[in-house]
């Protein structure tokens, strides 16, 4: 049996979380007697409904007690076989490994932008990955990363063999899809959304970069006095600051927060939008730009780390670090309606050259590469 850590699903947190449910449900889908899943339920876990045909092994722990407790775990060389019986391997996905000894372990990385942007974490959460991630890097059998921007990043931080390490990339969800108009003007209703709009889809937080969005949007409305930005994305770390800033300068007219929006509208919002923009500093992957582009949406995206690994050709690109370059590229998205066309159409087809079932393929690779050595060769050491 397979065991894959469904943790982040099981509280919602967000990519990772939306990355551990749509993976084990893709496995699944391929193979549902190989697997089984294990998560740490805390006090108000709730496993998706999705997953509830697949056996389970859990524990009830704080988040941060249980990941101390795998540190140290780690450290000591402590084996937490017994809470996964009969597994074959284990999977983390996300930055947390639980030790085992006799079976192969895989852990995925999503990003180490903790190392590039140590400002952009709370402190307590940057001393604990930065002391435990290379620990972690060095303990499992196999590492997943979710781009190579991400790899490279594994190799040059902790010096990992890049053999040890695998590209799998992610896929959007199977909901976001191009919206029919009534369902486009059943949210403007519902929402209240403006007439014309950019829309970023995301995780608040300082990386994000949301604040020079702001200051093109303020240029940008000289020529579009009606342009606005709806975000889509609940709070995250070290954002009050940006919201402090929407209150203080008066913004709140032209900034309107949605939060965290349920499955069933995100694809008509999305394709309400005049324009999706994500100038993130840092991504691992930049999942939204490929929700986006699965629902027929253009996207404007910062030229740093993943984004043109995702995007492609269809997305056009812009320093984030340059307000003047972020407006030139909205501006011109925005007036010239046949590069937006083509842009929609190429974004289409890049959307469809990512899925969940290619990522439970691939990944399905890894397991049976490390499971193959173990048999073969009685060691659990890394098969790539």
């Amino acid at each position: 049996m397979i065991y894959v850590d469904v943790s982040a699903a099981v509280h919602g947190r967000a990519g990772l979380g939306r990355y551990a449910e749509s993976l084990a449900q893709s496995l699944a889908d391929i193979a549902p007697d190989r697997f089984a899943l294990f998560y740490n339920g805390g006090r108000d876990g709730r496993v998706p409904d999705s997953l509830h045909s697949l056996p389970s092994k859990s524990v009830a722990l704080g988040y941060k007690p249980w990941r101390m407790l795998l540190y140290l775990a780690n450290l000591s060389r402590f084996s937490f076989e017994s809470l996964i019986p009969e597994a074959e391997l284990y999977h983390s996905t996300e930055h947390l490994l639980m030790p085992v000894r006799h079976i192969p372990t895989v852990l995925t990385v999503h990003d180490l932008v903790f190392k590039r942007y140590p400002n952009y974490h709370k402190r307590l959460n940057y001393w604990f990955l930065n002391l435990a991630m290379p620990l972690f890097c060095r303990r499992a059998s196999a590492i997943i990363a979710i781009s190579e921007a991400t790899k490279q990043d594994i190799v040059h931080y902790y010096g990992v063999d890049p053999a040890k390490i695998r590209v799998v990339y992610e896929s959007a969800a199977r909901h976001f899809i191009p919206p029919s108009s009534a369902d486009i003007a059943r949210v403007r209703h519902k929402y209240d959304l403006p007439d014309q709009f950019l829309l970023h889809l995301s995780t608040v937080e300082p990386r994000k970069n949301l604040d020079r969005l702001v200051d093109a949007l303020l240029v940008l409305r000289e020529d579009f006095p009606d342009l606005t930005l709806v975000l889509v994305g609940g709070r995250g770390w070290l954002c009050d600051d940006f919201f402090k800033r929407i209150e203080s300068d008066r913004l709140s007219g032209l900034v309107k927060p949605l939060g965290w929006l349920p499955d069933d509208d995100l694809s008509a919002v999305i394709g309400a939008a005049a324009l999706a923009v994500q100038p993130s500093l840092y991504e691992g992957f930049g999942l939204p730009i490929l929700e986006h582009m699965a629902c027929g949406q253009v996207v404007a995206a910062s030229d740093r780390s993943s984004h043109p690994e995702v995007g492609g050709d269809a997305a056009a690109y812009f320093n984030p670090e340059e307000v003047e370059q972020m407006v030139h590229v909205i501006r011109r998205l925005l007036l010239n309606q046949d590069e937006y066309q083509q842009r929609r159409e190429q974004s289409l087809v890049q959307a469809m050259k990512f899925s969940w079932h290619k990522t439970a393929v691939e990944t399905i690779e890894v397991y049976d590469q490390l499971i193959d050595r173990k048999d073969h060769e009685g060691r659990i050491e890394s098969a790539f």
